[in-house]
């Protein structure tokens, strides 16, 4: 087994897995911490080290709101520990890796946590890298910066590095990557056999990383879960990347609530000031995210990717079954049918014509739908369009996830399963749970590994046949609490309709979303 691996700055110790056939390497850095004169800059190189360096604990978790304070239902699930370490000096990474030497070469997978761009961590239990790993897959989990230290854009910071303006924490991630690709060799790793993955905000990071003209050829396949967030009914001015100066007046007025006139003067203060200021800021004025900066960011990665402006890999994106619903809130018919008629315009008369879109006197939410599926799949056929099909893979996680609040498939329950790390939760899942993760974690490394998920089960037998999202062919691969189950897409002329509007509007240029 690898327990000593040789970086480009040193060496590093890592520890047995509760499995000792794998190694788990924690708190590896990869950049220069992003303190001082490096806060709010492009990740930095690291400095060398003597001697061999212990990696047996995560590093400290990016400036955030303390996690594990609430009552919410990520409080119950992972975020459980108001004490876990958390400092500015953030950029490290995390290896498991089941390779007894450096000539192995096993597929690696790299990943992105999610939560808004504002919160989260790579030490999050059900990001556990083991269950992968035991499949033959090296995974790498990558920490990055968050809320106002990590997508701050300001007048100052784009005269001071014009090509790398902002998107700080993006810009980490892919130092994260270059890293992979110069060192993953030592841990057993092929460089040349990368997968990007991500959920939520992650998997919209998969997107930007997606998207970024710079990264074409540094990745071979890419895993987008619950990362396509889109409305056909609304344009999101949080999810749709703001332009440069709009996101550098949202900094201009963010540092006159902090108080500082310069960023000389904002990076002396400290870092946990600036967090508690920006969660006062945050209460009245949206929160800081992607922008586009016309390098890292040259676009709307949505937009960008159905213009097929993207590194062209194997695909594997979906949703869960319950989160994030799409519809039209209104309280009477003549509200309904004026905002009908604001987002459809000409096409207004026909979206009412649908069943679907009948208003009911019962409900404020109308015509609900799949926002998230709808784009990946819109998405999907796009690349079939334009001659890329045959090798995206849509799915949609629908299980009975028990427990006392009855959650049905809440936004991010799948992952989970896709790590098979359900023995780590508090909810009373069954067999045919652990079936089902069984499952989703072999789907996941046989996508890495090969591009298509498509293998054998633990047994030896074939899984359920999972065939890509065409045209001709909607396969859907539906994860059940019975297992995962094949099929095709149901016929819906109100969602092809919806479908194509979506189509029209990605294909439309950045609107002004001041």
């Amino acid at each position: 087994m690898i327990r000593v691996a040789k970086t480009e700055n040193g060496l590093v110790r890592g520890l047995p897995a509760a499995d000792p056939r794998i190694t788990s390497f924690k708190g590896i850095p990869f950049a220069a911490p992003p303190v001082g004169e490096n806060r709010w800059r492009a990740p930095q190189p690291c400095e060398n080290w003597e001697g061999i360096r212990d990696a047996y604990t995560f590093a400290p978790i990016s400036i955030q709101d303390t996690p594990g304070l609430g009552t919410d239902i990520y409080c119950r699930e992972w975020h459980v520990d108001p004490d876990i370490p958390m400092d500015e000096d953030c950029l490290y990474l995390n290896v498991w890796t089941g390779a007894k030497g450096p000539e192995e070469k096993l597929p690696v997978m790299i990943w992105f946590f999610g939560g808004g761009f504002q919160w989260g961590y790579p030490a999050e239990m059900e990001f556990d890298g083991e269950r992968l790993a035991r499949r033959g897959i090296v995974v790498v989990s990558v920490n990055y910066r968050l809320g106002a230290l990590g997508f701050l854009a300001h007048p100052e910071l784009s005269a001071e590095s014009p090509q790398t303006p902002t998107n700080f924490g993006c810009l980490d991630q892919q130092a994260g990557l270059k890293w992979v690709i110069r060192n993953i060799a030592a841990f057993g790793g092929d460089p040349e056999q990368i997968t990007l993955a991500g959920q939520s905000a992650g998997g919209a990071s998969v997107l930007a990383q997606v998207t970024c003209p710079e990264n074409k050829g540094l990745f071979q396949g890419a895993i987008i879960l619950s990362g396509m967030i889109r409305s056909p009914y609304e344009v999101d001015k949080f999810i749709t990347p703001r332009s440069l100066a709009q996101a550098e007046e949202k900094g201009k007025k963010f540092f006159e609530f902090l108080g500082v006139k310069s960023i000389d003067e904002a990076r002396k203060l400290d870092a946990r000031t600036i967090r508690d200021r920006y969660a006062e800021y945050a209460q009245t004025n949206p929160r800081m995210g992607l922008s586009i900066d016309g390098h890292f960011c040259p676009g709307d990665p949505m937009e960008r990717f159905m213009r097929g402006e993207h590194a062209q890999v194997p695909l594997m994106s979906g949703n869960t079954e319950d989160e994030f619903p799409s519809c039209i809130y209104a309280s009477t018919p003549e509200e309904y049918t004026a905002k009908a008629k604001e987002i459809f315009a000409e096409q207004a008369e026909e979206f009412l014509r649908f069943p679907e879109a009948q208003f009911n006197p019962n409900k404020k939410e109308q015509a609900p739908i799949s926002g998230i599926a709808c784009t990946v799949k819109t998405a999907f056929l796009q690349e079939e369009k334009q001659g890329r099909g045959g090798k995206q893979y849509y799915y949609c996680f629908a299980p009975e996830i028990p427990g006392w609040d009855h959650p049905g498939t809440f936004h991010s329950v799948d992952l989970w399963f896709f790590f098979e790390t359900l023995a780590k939760c508090w909810r009373p899942f069954v067999g045919k749970h652990y079936d089902l993760a069984r499952q989703m974690c072999n789907y996941w490394a046989n996508f890495v590994r090969t591009g298509n998920p498509n293998g054998e089960d633990a047994d030896g037998t074939p899984m359920p046949l999972w065939e890509p999202y065409t045209a001709k062919n909607p396969c859907e691969m539906v994860f059940t609490t019975n297992g995962a189950v094949p099929g095709r897409e149901k016929e819906s002329s109100f969602r092809q309709f919806l479908m194509e509007e979506l189509r029209k509007r990605l294909e439309m240029q950045q609107e002004d979303l001041a």
